[in-house]
């Protein structure tokens, strides 16, 4: 089993101004002179980690990590207006041309394989190949799987379903992101505060293989859980911004740039059906189904997503 690469600290941050509202962290790891790759992180709103820079060997790439609009360390943080996928994607072309960078792959896990794959699809001739993990297409049936009463995940996790729907009154369970939104989106800081909570309760502590129902969830920190749950349900309650099977129907555009999809046979949160569809659209792509849950520390998603930027290394350098 292959494990993450030793910690590694940027040798750049800098931020960047996107617009007239927006100012994105962006940092730089490993080799100034190696093959570019670009992180995409989750959520939306979750931000980039340490251990994120730790999934390409440092000698050989160019690491390039950035906070979304609205997430992690960029400003303002939490912030909605003029934050939907297709400024993300601007913002990614933006990047790459303020780095100098001509072509780089592209890597992106849950949230982040469905604006990796945005990206590409609107500008493949810069993405030199894309690791995918997690896979989130964005499509009704993903909507409503993890996060309303007629999708799957509350029978798989029941005591943190409990939790998550006794947040919300009975007569507003028709739409339970519509009510987390109304609550995540008031004036009341402390009414948001509760409602970011609840909502990374339900999220944050159903990621990993080995779960634990009472166990704390992963984004306790006050702001971290604000970001990501006022940004997941503004993205969500507008369908990702997406037409329906926007993303495999645009598979078309892609179809030349290599490709590995890996993602966990028991992922709760995005259901293993997407990764096959995407596979089935997608032929010449490798897809890996390892055993494991949605998180990127579960051990066989490491080995996977490690083997397979070592991959691309190998091939493309």
């Amino acid at each position: 089993m292959r494990e993450l690469y030793p910690e590694i600290e940027p040798y750049r941050s800098e931020r960047l101004q996107v617009d007239a509202i927006h100012e994105l962290h962006i940092e730089e790891c490993g080799n100034p002179d190696g093959l570019p790759v670009l992180f995409l992180h989750g959520g939306p709103g979750a931000g980039v980690s340490p251990y994120h820079r730790r999934f390409f060997d440092p000698a050989r790439y160019r690491i390039v990590l950035f906070d979304q609009r609205g997430a992690g360390r960029s400003t303002p943080a939490a912030e909605l207006r003029e934050n939907t996928t297709w400024h993300l994607v601007a913002d990614i072309e933006k990047i790459r041309a303020h780095l100098g960078i001509e072509r780089w792959v592209v890597f992106g896990g849950s949230w982040g394989s469905t604006l990796a794959l945005a990206y590409a699809q609107t500008h493949p001739a810069p993405v030199l190949g894309l690791v995918l993990r997690g896979i989130f297409l964005g499509r009704d049936f993903e909507l409503r799987w993890f996060n309303e009463l007629d999708g799957g995940a509350r029978y798989i996790f029941p005591e943190r379903w409990a939790r998550y729907l006794a947040y919300i009154p009975p007569q507003e369970h028709d739409n339970l992101t519509e009510a987390y939104w109304r609550r995540l989106d008031s004036d009341d800081p402390q009414v948001r505060l509760a409602a970011a909570l609840a909502w990374s309760d339900w999220e944050g502590g159903s990621t990993t293989l080995v779960h634990d129902p009472d166990g704390a969830d992963t984004r306790e920190e006050p702001q971290v859980a604000i970001n990501v749950s006022r940004n997941e349900a503004h993205y969500f309650r507008n369908r990702v911004f997406l037409q329906p099977d926007q993303l495999l129907r645009g598979v078309e555009r892609i179809r030349h740039i290599p490709a590995t999809i890996v993602h966990g046979r028991y992922d709760i949160i995005c259901p293993v059906a997407s990764a096959i569809d995407l596979a089935q659209a997608w032929p010449e792509a490798e897809l890996r189904i390892v055993l494991a849950g949605h998180s990127a520390a579960d051990p066989a998603i490491v080995d996977a997503l490690v083997a397979a930027t070592d991959a691309l290394a190998d091939r493309l350098a």
